[in-house]
C-alpha cells in the first residue's frame, strides 16, 4: 500500500491487522472503525520494515511525518498541530491562539475567551446542518451568539442561502441590526391596506423570548422589547374593532345584584 508524500508509513489497524495510512481511510473501506489510540505498529513504505509507532523509521531513517502525536498516532504535515488533553485529540494550531473552554469542552479561538455563550458539552452534538460530528471533525467549528456550534463551512453555506437563524433555537446567527433598520424603512414606505390598518398580532421573539402584541405587517412583525424582526406569530390577527370590544368588555362595570340595587323602604 502506497501512502501520500507526507506519510511514508502504514498503520497496522489493531482491529483487523490491515495497513492504512490513516483511520479515515480505514473507516471508509471497512465495516468497523479503527481505534487510533490502540495503534502500536507501523510499516515503513520505503524499506517495508514493521516497527513500533514512531516518527522516524528505525531502519532507513525515513521521516513518517513532519508532525507525529504518540497519543493519537497521527502523522501529518506540519500545521502547528498540538494535542489537547481535555479534548482527547490533536487540533490544528498554533496552540497559543486557542484555549480549551471547560464548559463547552472544546478548543476555541482566544478572541472568544470570555466572549461567547457557553453550552455544556456543545461539541459533542452533531452539526445541526449536515448532522456530522463536530468534535473530531477536521473542519473548524463556528460559534453562534446563542452558543450552539456548526461547521464553519455549513455556516458559510447558511449565509450564502440567506438563512440567518440558528437551526436549533432560531436565535439570530449574527448581528441583524442593519437588516432590521432596512425593514423599518421598507415598512414605513409600504402602508398596509385600509382594512388592515390598526390590526395587531401576538408574537414570540426568537431573540429575546418576549411575548408581545405588535402591529401586523406582511413585511415583518417587530418585537416591542428588543426591536428584532426574528419573531413568530402566535395566533390570528386582532382587528381594531375586536380590540375596542375587548377593551370595552374589560372596562364595563359588573352588574349589581338586583336585590342590592333596590332602594330600601
Amino acid at each position: 500500500m502506497q501512502g501520500p508524500s507526507h506519510v511514508v508509513c502504514g498503520r497496522k489497524a489493531p482491529c483487523c491487522g490491515k495497513l492504512y495510512v490513516c483511520r479515515l481511510c480505514h473507516d471508509a473501506e471497512e465495516n468497523h472503525q479503527m481505534d487510533r489510540f490502540k495503534v502500536r505498529e507501523v510499516v515503513c513504505f520505503e524499506c517495508e520494515t514493521p516497527q513500533k509507532a514512531q516518527k522516524t523509521c528505525q531502519q532507513c531513517h525515513a521521516q513518517f511525518g513532519e508532525y507525529y502525536c504518540d497519543i493519537c498516532h497521527l502523522f501529518d504535515k506540519d500545521k502547528k498541530q498540538y494535542h489537547c488533553q481535555p479534548c482527547g485529540i490533536c487540533r490544528i494550531g498554533p496552540k497559543e491562539k486557542y484555549f480549551h473552554c471547560e464548559k463547552c469542552n472544546l478548543c476555541l479561538a482566544q478572541d472568544l475567551r470570555g466572549n461567547h455563550k457557553c453550552v455544556e458539552n456543545v461539541s459533542r452534538q452533531n452539526c445541526p446542518v449536515c448532522m456530522e460530528d463536530i468534535h473530531t471533525s477536521r473542519i473548524g467549528a463556528h460559534v453562534l451568539p446563542c452558543g450552539h456550534l456548526l461547521h464553519k463551512t455549513c455556516f458559510d453555506d447558511m449565509v450564502r442561502t440567506g438563512a440567518y437563524r440558528c437551526p436549533l433555537c432560531m436565535h439570530s446567527a449574527w448581528s441583524m441590526e442593519e437588516h432590521w433598520e432596512m425593514i423599518d424603512k421598507e415598512i414605513a414606505q409600504t402602508p398596509m391596506p385600509t382594512e388592515y390598518q390598526g390590526t395587531t398580532v401576538k408574537v414570540i421573539c426568537n431573540d429575546c423570548q418576549s411575548h408581545c402584541t405588535v402591529a401586523f405587517h406582511v413585511l415583518g412583525m417587530k418585537c416591542a422589547e428588543c426591536g428584532s424582526y426574528n419573531t413568530a406569530q402566535d395566533g390570528g390577527l386582532i382587528q381594531q374593532q375586536q380590540q375596542h370590544s375587548d377593551q370595552y368588555a374589560e372596562n364595563e362595570p359588573e352588574p349589581q345584584d338586583q336585590h342590592e340595587s333596590q332602594t330600601p323602604h
